[in-house]
């Protein structure tokens, strides 16, 4: 492990270590205060509605920050997170340490001094609020430390602005660009879905059917890309005309073509948000990536990429240059 990643792991590992050691102390010097049954469930309104055994409690809650912590460090070092998503894993990971170590010493709060065999008291539903309060702060203390540490760099960033590939036109001279590519099993997935739905709404009930036959219209609207480059910027419709997304020319850095995985990148088709990027994925494949000023990123599959990306750095040139 490199020394960047070492801090990198450090880091989403601290909070997890130092919360559970925290929980840990706190057990050790109220136990001659807890009853050998503690309450160990609540309901909705707080009530206690199940015990375990002290020594059952222990084994059952000591693994959960240690466990999840581990899996949060394999996320950090492993996962594809660069740049703001980085630090926002990172402040993340503080949060959700922070909110599991109040809930489990409010639990432990609320058997304190409870007599063996009573019931121990209701866990006041404000705790909840407390614990959420200190998931925010944890988690504002977690991103100012992800600073120390450099986030990993994109290995899909690609060349820098001044290297990419540019399509040279005359002073005066007008470019446009435009493709349409689709997907051939989405448009059938939204026909079984219509089909799905038709049936429930016919033998059931149009309350389970409606939702589907909306699934269906979004799924066929996000089934085909039409992406257009011109002196407008980058502009992407669906199957019909609206949705439309737009992103004008000053608001892009640079281009790039590459290759993109739907399912790895995006978590699947259709219009994706995902932590420091979005984009219009109708499949995997080559797509055009436009960098956005403050690092954020837009991509849409679409075929010719390279072409598009090109047309768009020169178009980006000339609006930057007041052409």
């Amino acid at each position: 492990m490199t020394r960047k990643n070492l801090g990198r792991a450090t880091l989403a590992a601290l909070p997890f270590a130092l919360f559970f050691l925290v929980d840990l102390i706190l057990f050790l010097v109220l136990k001659d205060r807890l009853p050998t049954r503690l309450a160990g469930h609540f309901d909705v309104s707080g009530d206690v509605n199940g015990y375990v055994d002290r020594t059952t409690y222990v084994l059952v809650t000591a693994p959960v920050l240690p466990v999840l912590g581990a899996l949060w460090v394999l996320t950090v070092v492993g996962g594809k997170f660069y740049g703001r998503a980085h630090r926002l894993l990172i402040g993340g990971g503080w949060a959700v340490a922070a909110f599991l170590q109040y809930v489990l010493v409010a639990a432990l709060i609320v058997n304190l001094d409870a007599p063996d065999g009573a019931a121990a008291g209701r866990f006041p539903l404000w705790h909840l609020a407390v614990a959420t309060g200190t998931a925010v702060l944890a988690g504002g203390i977690g991103l100012l430390l992800a600073r120390l540490v450099p986030a990993p760099e994109d290995p899909r960033a690609g060349k820098s602005p001044a290297e990419r590939e540019r399509i040279a036109l005359a002073d005066g001279e007008v470019a446009g660009w435009a493709r349409t590519t689709g997907s051939w099993w989405l448009p059938l997935s939204a026909l079984v879905i219509v089909a799905t739905g038709t049936g429930l709404g016919f033998g059931v009930n149009w309350f389970l059917g409606a939702p589907l036959l909306v699934l269906a219209l979004l799924v066929l609207t996000f089934s085909r890309a039409h992406v257009t480059v011109d002196r407008r910027g980058l502009t992407v419709s669906g199957l019909l005309p609206w949705p439309r997304v737009q992103v004008p020319l000053e608001r892009i850095e640079a281009a790039d073509s590459r290759q993109v995985d739907a399912v790895a990148e995006f978590g699947g088709w259709g219009y994706r948000i995902r932590p420091g990027r979005t984009g219009f994925i109708v499949r995997s494949g080559e797509a055009i990536v436009a960098r956005q000023r403050g690092g954020r990123e837009f991509a849409v599959t679409v075929e010719d990429s390279g072409t598009g990306a090109a047309l768009l750095n020169t178009l980006v040139d000339r609006n930057r240059a007041g052409r």
